[in-house]
């Protein structure tokens, strides 16, 4: 199991940083089957929701919602998975993930067996749309460098 001193998102902010503040930061996902794929990672070393007060929980699952409904808007997916697993890497993290009924995974989740390789077509501003939409919704953050 990973520890603070190995986690991958201790030590690295685990993609392109898109928006951050001092509790958490929101990145999008390189993954070119998934289009419009962001996480939701809490800054400090906590496993579980249930390690935060109830002031930080009721934080975190408003911006996995602002995130959803920013990607919702911009992208304009089928359907809205969310999860928070963390049995890989088990640092506080929640994956707001679009799909579309012609995804590769659809209708299995994306970690799942591929139907196909075609990936759903996304606007190449995309990331720059998505930081600002964020921006817009929760607020400037915290050394974000706009384009």
């Amino acid at each position: 199991m990973s520890h603070a001193g190995d986690c991958p998102l201790c030590s690295g902010p685990g993609g392109e940083l898109l928006w951050r503040d001092d509790r958490l930061r929101v990145i999008a996902v390189d993954d070119a089957l998934h289009p419009g794929f962001a996480r939701v990672v809490w800054n400090a070393h906590v496993r579980e929701m249930t390690d935060l007060d109830a002031d930080d929980r009721a934080y975190c699952m408003a911006v996995v919602l602002a995130v959803e409904s920013a990607v919702r808007d911009l992208v304009r997916p089928d359907k809205i998975n969310l999860a928070s697993f963390g049995n890989v890497v088990p640092h506080l993290h929640w994956h707001v993930i679009p799909r579309w009924t012609d995804d590769p995974h659809f209708p299995e989740p994306v970690w799942g067996a591929r139907r196909h390789e075609r990936a759903h077509p996304v606007s190449p501003d995309y990331r720059i749309d998505m930081q600002e939409r964020l921006i817009r919704v929760l607020g400037p953050g915290v050394g974000i460098a706009t384009g």
